[in-house]
């Protein structure tokens, strides 16, 4: 065989080997794909390369609301709205990832609104057991069963800055402990700075047939030319499950009671103080929610607030009737009555809204 013909066969041969490279199959670059996680409920999945579940969730609200329409209410001042509207939208982001120490989580709530504008809703981190940041005061019941609330009940309802402890132990039995912002429950614009932290502590059960709470509350009492006193509250909660009426039907009973600390009554707009003495009070609730059929629910709630110190009382009842034809979407109708006096003042609330709202 000659020079030429080695080369001739020699290029055949690199050619053949082309070809045949060609026909392999190219490996495929790495692709995390997203994956369902299943350890906290729906609706959760693995950040990619991670071990974080992630829950991204939302909720669109639209109302429109007859305000106080009662004889000495807005109808009857021409200087005053007789009607209002607004739509909010909320986002929720939830990241929960399990760790040696036990859950660690963070969570946030954003939202904005056409008539408030834009908003914090709660922003906190959890872990060991502990709650660092802007959630629901742990103090806090029941608030409410209605769609809407238009007319507002006295009870305490606030979220606040605090770092708490919870322990579970067992049975449905739960204990917390921590310190929360005590400003935020200040409704006298006669305070001065706060020094101390409100003191929360809680002592919580849930079981089959419902749940139960008790609540107790430290506040300091520092209003400019009144000597600092320790403010306190107490609150009560118990909740029945209700299945004979249907699916998450219940009724709750509450009793909460302030001196020096009314925010916790749902006092918030009068003085913590009157004179040379911190002011008391007591407030009682119960809320009825029934299941009537598989997509229409009604509820019913109502309060009783009395702060004798000051000579107020204040009574509000409030109802509603909502239909969810598809699951995370509701539309209904409130109407709300509440009357407060003031000494001799006596004042009437007759409000209305239709509310429509998608949650995802």
């Amino acid at each position: 065989m000659n020079f030429k013909s080695v080369l001739l066969a020699a290029a055949a041969a690199a050619a053949a080997t082309t070809a045949q490279a060609a026909d392999l199959p190219v490996a495929a670059e790495p692709v995390d794909y997203v994956k369902v996680c299943d350890a906290y409920g729906a609706q959760f999945y693995y950040i990619p390369g991670t071990d974080t579940c992630l829950r991204v969730g939302g909720r669109v609200r639209v109302q429109y609301a007859v305000n106080n329409f009662a004889d000495d209410g807005a109808w009857g001042d021409a200087s005053a709205d007789g009607y209002s509207a607004y739509g909010k939208g909320y986002l929720y982001l939830d990241a929960r990832t399990a760790t040696e120490f036990g859950l660690l989580r963070a969570f946030t709530e954003l939202n904005g609104s056409s008539a408030s504008g834009f908003g914090l809703g709660s922003a906190y981190i959890q872990f060991g057991g502990f709650t660092f940041g802007y959630a629901t005061s742990q103090f806090d019941g029941a608030t409410g069963q209605t769609l809407a609330g238009i007319i507002g009940r006295n009870w305490s309802d606030k979220t606040t800055e605090q770092l708490t402890y919870a322990a579970s132990f067992g049975n449905g039995l739960k204990a917390t402990v921590g310190l929360e912002n005590g400003a935020r429950r200040e409704g006298d614009s006669a305070y001065e700075g706060t020094r101390i932290p409100d003191l929360v502590a809680t002592l919580g059960v849930s079981q089959g047939w419902g749940s139960a709470k008790l609540s107790g509350a430290l506040h300091d009492v520092n209003v400019d030319g009144f000597e600092n006193e320790v403010g306190y509250a107490l609150g009560g909660l118990v909740t029945f499950d209700l299945p004979m009426l249907g699916a998450g039907s219940n009724i709750f009973f509450q009793a909460q009671y302030a001196d020096g600390a009314l925010s916790y009554i749902g006092g918030s707009d009068y003085s913590d103080v009157n004179g040379t003495d911190t002011v008391a009070g007591y407030s009682l609730s119960a809320g009825l929610y029934h299941q009537a059929t598989s997509t229409v629910g009604l509820a019913l709630d109502g309060s009783y607030m009395d702060i004798d110190d000051l000579d107020v009382t204040r009574y509000a009842i409030d109802g509603s009737v909502a239909w969810t034809p598809v699951k995370g979407f509701v539309m209904g109708v409130d109407l709300g009555y509440a009357n407060t006096e003031v000494g001799s003042t006596d004042t009437d609330e007759l409000a209305a809204a239709f509310r429509v709202q998608r949650t995802f």
